[in-house]
């Protein structure tokens, strides 16, 4: 089969996945997750015209006057039961309620009370220091519409609206199995010829950062029938295969998936890295999504291809969403596959933050992933850039 495009790839994974069912989620457990249904505004924000300051709540056409007599006072949660009439101020709090009959809030610093008499120093042109009633959003409004992926500030506007549950689509189960003779799990003995799982744990946390509920599988070895039972029992909605995809004898992840009846939607992609991606659907409704054995490799088609699929499956677009930004330094021309370049922001002339292609884009180099800030997508065919040309630069989450 020949190879996908990057983007041809992505389209043919999310082809006819829907989001999962939807259920009620308290706000506090719903941070990253994607809404099913949209929320909107109970009443108005603020419910009542509120004062803006400390200060004095007055009306405008008493601002000329000498002096007001002081009639009461509003504090946030109490306001003042009373009307004020002509001549007359009430002290008023930052949050509190404006009282019947006034129509600004004169702050404090603009005015001085003498003889339990308030004297004004400002004039009717000054702001009113009001928030009124519904300047925030109205009732029914729509605040959030369905497809958008909750965080902490939009969570708080949910709880402004006086919403404690929103509907929220389930969160996908994820299995992450690797495996391989040749690996062993962080913490336990390794041989001499054996290296420790990094992309295991790395795409584990992916996942689970894009709203999924991860597991991960024991690893396995090169062996058809272990690599069977394991994805028999894996018991997910998405079922990611770290390495094993090669064409060697030893990679016997395909043939373990074509026994179990899986159907290919991908077989690998003009990338780098990630050329030996793919992915597949079983007949009993699971996806099955292979990455490249090497670290860097599974966490750069994770980001490019697992993040989406999940975002998908929650009723939200996960696809990426590049940002222009000049380069650092000079590029050389591209070949024919789409490379992802491991790269960091540095500051340019005058300040200006500009983007530099790290200088070893070996697949196997943690060291330069984790320190990158993102990736430069080079198209394939890419000329040579110079230092101040645009590219795409996909920015990678951090903290």
């Amino acid at each position: 089969m020949s190879l996908k495009s990057v983007e041809a790839a992505r389209e043919a994974l999310l082809l006819g996945v829907e989001a999962l069912a939807s259920e009620r989620v308290a706000l506090d457990e719903a941070d990253g997750r994607w809404l099913a249904e949209p929320v909107r505004a109970s009443r108005d924000q603020p419910p009542f015209d509120a004062s803006a300051m400390d200060g004095w709540a007055a009306r405008t056409a008493d601002l000329g006057k000498v002096a007001l007599r002081i009639v009461g006072e509003s504090a946030a949660g109490v306001g003042f039961a009373g009307a004020v009439g002509p001549g007359e101020a009430v002290r008023i709090f930052t949050g509190a309620p404006l009282p019947v009959g006034t129509d600004r809030v004169v702050i404090q610093e603009e005015a001085q009370v003498r003889d339990g008499q308030l004297v004004i120093g400002s004039g009717p042109e000054a702001p009113t220091w009001v928030r009124w009633c519904g300047a925030d959003f109205t009732a029914g409004q729509l605040l959030l519409a369905a497809g958008v992926r909750l965080d902490p500030w939009r969570l708080a506007l949910a709880a402004a609206a006086g919403v404690g549950e929103v509907t929220c689509a389930r969160r996908p189960r994820v299995a992450v199995l690797a495996g391989g003779d040749e690996v062993v799990a962080p913490g336990e003995a390794s041989g001499a010829h054996q290296i420790f799982d990094a992309a295991g744990p790395g795409v584990a946390r992916l996942a689970g950062r894009a709203g999924s509920v991860v597991r991960q599988l024991p690893l396995v070895g090169d062996s058809q029938g272990e690599i069977e039972t394991a994805l028999r029992a894996a018991e997910a909605e998405v079922i990611v295969v770290i390495g094993g995809a090669s064409v060697g004898d030893h990679d016997q992840v395909k043939p373990a998936a074509r026994a179990l009846g899986a159907e290919f939607l991908v077989e690998g992609v003009a990338m780098r890295p990630g050329k030996p991606l793919w992915g597949a659907a079983l007949p009993d409704g699971p996806m099955l999504l292979g990455l490249p054995g090497n670290p860097v490799s599974a966490l750069v088609c994770a980001e490019l291809f697992l993040k989406p699929l999940l975002a998908a499956m929650q009723g939200g677009d996960g696809r990426p969403v590049l940002e222009t930004a000049r380069l650092a330094e000079a590029l050389a021309a591209n070949g024919p596959r789409e490379h992802w370049m491991r790269a960091m922001r540095v500051p340019g002339p005058e300040g200006e933050l500009r983007v530099r292609a790290l200088p070893d884009q070996d697949s196997a180099m943690l060291t330069v992933l984790s320190g990158a800030g993102g990736l430069i997508r080079r198209p394939v065919g890419a000329s040579a850039l110079e230092a101040g040309e645009v590219v795409d630069f996909l920015p990678l989450a951090r903290g």
